[in-house]
């Protein structure tokens, strides 16, 4: 953000306004050595955060976890959806949650309820969780007796699609309110997801929601992605994803057995 002070200047009726640039204007190569230097340092973030990711991977899966990295804009009903999780693999799947926010541990509170241990992580003026976070909220958390690692990521349909945090499933929910083109809106979010959720489908008809062309979008950008059509408040599709999960577990045990 920029400030500029006016304080103490003045006009009189002959001032000639100069529309001279302040800064001079890069030169091309001065342009190319710039763009050069921030994709360089960009590249060293993401490739330590890789490394971390790694790591954590190796820690997840030495314990047994299923890790989802959950990720969606702000308002899709991202928090119900998990609280709606834990209570239907109540019995079935011990989960944990870590939480990232900007600010508040509003999510977290909503999310202890359900009796699961829960680490809120806040980011301050981070748009995205990295490797680094999750790794430190790792040790804040009892993962005695866990199946399922839960990350609900910061509300961000953009940065965070850079970000690997050592999941094993990147989950990205739509919610009907949203529209139908997100995933054409936001292509990286959505070609990475190995699972994509349709929420709040109780809403579809009231919003005008036009289910086949979401799902010839999602299909588009992410052929590779389960779908599923969910509803937190009523339930409508919830056991199959429950089902799916409990499926993924058993198989990463099995690919994990000696």
């Amino acid at each position: 953000m920029h400030e500029h002070s006016h304080e103490g200047h003045s006009h009189t009726h002959e001032h000639k306004h100069s529309h001279e640039p302040l800064t001079p204007a890069l030169s091309p190569s001065d342009g190319a050595r710039e763009q050069h230097r921030v994709l360089a340092v960009r590249q060293a973030i993401l490739e330590k955060n890789d490394r971390l990711a790694e790591r954590n991977r190796g820690f997840f899966r030495a314990r047994g976890l299923l890790t989802l990295n959950v990720l969606s804009s702000p308002g899709s009903g991202k928090t119900t959806f998990i609280q709606q999780t834990i209570a239907a693999l109540k019995g079935r799947l011990q989960t944990g949650v870590i939480v990232g926010d900007l600010a508040t541990d509003n999510d977290a509170r909503r999310l202890k309820a359900t009796g699961a241990p829960v680490v809120q992580v806040n980011t301050g003026t981070v748009c995205h969780l990295e490797a680094e976070m999750v790794a430190r909220s790792i040790k804040e958390l009892d993962l005695k007796g866990r199946e399922l690692l839960v990350i609900e990521n910061v509300g961000n349909l953009v940065c965070p699609a850079s970000y690997d945090l050592g999941e094993d499933l990147r989950v990205v929910l739509l919610s009907v309110t949203e529209g139908e083109d997100k995933p054409l809106k936001y292509p990286p979010m959505f070609q990475s997801a190995h699972v994509a959720v349709i929420s709040k489908m109780d809403l579809a008809q009231a919003c005008g929601f036009d289910r086949e062309t979401a799902l010839k979008n999602l299909r588009r950008v992410a052929p590779k992605a389960q779908i599923f059509e969910t509803s937190a408040r009523t339930g409508q599709g919830m056991e199959e994803w429950t089902q799916f999960l409990i499926q993924q577990h058993k198989s990463r045990k099995t690919d994990l057995s000696p």
